[in-house]
């Protein structure tokens, strides 16, 4: 019994002992730094695989992390970078940083000054649950792989015009990052995106922001349940391939809800826009001239898909132009908008599939056959939405009873209705589920 008893013991301590030992197959130590010890002789006395852990108080910046460490606090550490530079830069695998608050780091956006710089060496980190508050960028990533920024709270300098702001989470050629449950404000950019594949952004709060997220020549990338409030706008797709955009969110955000500039073979799903509205006098005219707030603005974008989205109480539902065609527009609702849709080109467009089409809260058709579909096509636009839009001072006339005649032709005549977007099965009811991801 006792031979049985001391082995069995043996091996305990044997795998308690390597569950401890760094990469380097040392004990790893957890180290705790005091206010006011130096953190930079520290890092350098540490060892692969060491904790270093920040006591309540306030640290003195920049720091360096150049080896595998775990350095946390409790998130009453402060780590003050003294107005200068970058706070805290990674650069070596595998580190984690978590639970600090972090703030006082530079301006100079040309020197790209961050609180948080991971460099191209630090793949596989762990970035969670930190407080950041400065006026440069936030959290930025470097060419660098496999990053996870999670949890964290990012805050920018509301005294700086916008354009002087730095991005709260900044990814440039990136891949296989994610980066979910981040509550960003008051920056410029929420979540910029740049030259970067495989990466996930998910359930993010972004507010008070010139975009939410904003991507540019990005590709094979998802974006997934987050939320945008009172920003210009709030998802800037733009000069990216195969997005996968399902289940976010914008309320009340000014210029665009989603705006898509040449994105191409692209997937959006069951996203949810609403209050996309520009300021107006009191008398209902825009403040800003042609400046109307657009719940989905799509410029220059083909081979998309449009499923299961829900588009409402904005100023226009959906912009199409300069050569936006070809793309699926099938399953949605567009609910309640000033307009409904501003399509500006040349070839006709179905917007229906297999016999679906939309949901439009303005149809004023019937469904004898009682299968949940019109039995008229919806045409949301004729010759004199045309005119209007090309010419906007043409709206003093728009009541006059010359353009009552002409529509009232129109209708009449359909040969003098110009290309534009139908909808052959217009939805009696709005969509009730989202479809299925394809």
């Amino acid at each position: 019994m006792t031979r049985r008893f001391s082995h069995a013991a043996a091996v305990l301590l044997t795998a308690a002992a390597s569950l401890m030992l760094g990469p380097a197959g040392a004990w790893a130590a957890v180290r705790t730094a005091e206010p006011g010890e130096p953190l930079q002789a520290l890092v350098a006395d540490a060892e692969a695989g060491d904790t270093l852990r920040l006591a309540a108080g306030r640290h003195a910046g920049p720091l360096v992390i150049d080896k595998p460490l775990t350095v946390a606090g409790d998130r009453q550490a402060v780590l003050d970078a003294g107005g200068t530079g970058t706070a805290v830069t990674l650069a070596a695998p595998g580190i984690v940083l978590e639970g600090l608050t972090i703030r006082g780091w530079g301006h100079d956006l040309t020197a790209m000054d961050s609180g948080i710089l991971v460099r191209e060496a630090a793949t596989g980190s762990r970035i969670r649950d930190n407080r950041l508050s400065g006026p440069g960028f936030g959290i930025r990533l470097d060419s660098v792989d496999d990053v996870v920024v999670r949890d964290n709270r990012i805050r920018g300098d509301a005294e700086r015009r916008s354009q002087d702001r730095g991005n709260g989470i900044h990814l440039f050629n990136v891949a296989g990052a994610r980066v979910e449950g981040n509550d960003i404000r008051r920056v410029r950019d929420g979540i910029y995106i740049d030259t970067s594949r495989d990466s996930l952004l998910r359930d993010n709060r972004m507010q008070d922001l010139r975009y939410g997220v904003h991507y540019m020549y990005a590709h094979d990338n998802r974006l997934e349940d987050n939320l945008t409030r009172h920003t210009r706008t709030g998802y800037a797709l733009m000069q990216s391939k195969r997005l996968t955009v399902i289940g976010n969110r914008s309320e009340d955000d000014r210029h665009y809800g989603i705006l898509m500039n040449n994105i191409t073979d692209s997937l959006l799903r069951g996203n949810r826009v609403s209050g996309v509205h520009q300021p107006r006098d009191d008398t209902g005219e825009l403040l800003v001239g042609g400046g109307e707030g657009k719940a989905l603005f799509v410029y220059n974008a083909q081979f998309n898909r449009f499923a299961g989205n829900r588009f409402a109480d904005s100023d226009i539902g959906i912009h199409l132009t300069a050569g936006s065609e070809d793309n699926v527009v099938a399953g949605n609702a567009f609910v309640d908008n000033r307009q409904q849709v501003k399509y500006v080109a040349t070839r006709a467009q179905e917007w229906s599939e297999d016999g679906r089409g939309n949901y439009w809260s303005d149809y004023l058709g019937w469904d004898l056959a009682g299968d949940g579909t019109g039995d008229t096509p919806y045409e949301p636009n004729d010759a004199m939405d045309r005119l209007l839009w090309r010419h906007p001072e043409a709206r003093l006339l728009m009541h006059g009873p010359a353009v009552l005649a002409l529509r009232w032709v129109q209708r009449q005549f359909p040969v003098f209705r110009p290309q534009g977007v139908k909808d052959s099965a217009p939805l009696m009811t709005p969509p009730d589920s989202l479809e299925a991801d394809t």
